[in-house]
């Protein structure tokens, strides 16, 4: 017997497009792993070099996920205050801001 749900086949090739963007990602690091954990968390991050420049990959090895961010996005960190990421925080594995579901032929 072999279960399956709707959409299987979407997120089955969503992941498998992730993994090979976080594994292109892994091949450009330049420079050191920096590995930051403490009782709550623990993240490793990369500088990786990309044909549209330098960016910063943060990882959670205990969850799997991950996100690039590029000196802009990392900058707007900066213009955040205490509340942004408590806010962050009490969302955990998800986005702050839903996004809207994407249609399947859609171009991205």
């Amino acid at each position: 017997m072999n279960l399956s749900w709707e959409g299987e086949a979407e997120d089955a090739r969503a992941a498998a497009a992730a993994a090979a963007e976080h594994d292109e990602l892994v091949a450009h690091t330049t420079g050191e792993v920096i590995r930051l954990g403490n009782e709550f968390a623990e993240i490793l991050v990369r500088r990786v070099d990309t044909r549209n420049g330098a960016r910063l990959l943060i990882e959670s090895p205990k969850s799997g996920q991950w996100v690039s961010l590029c000196p802009l996005e990392l900058e707007a960190l900066t213009w955040q205050n205490t509340e942004t990421f408590s806010a962050m925080i009490g969302h955990p594995f998800g986005p702050l801001v839903a996004t809207e579901p994407t249609d399947p032929g859609e171009d991205s």
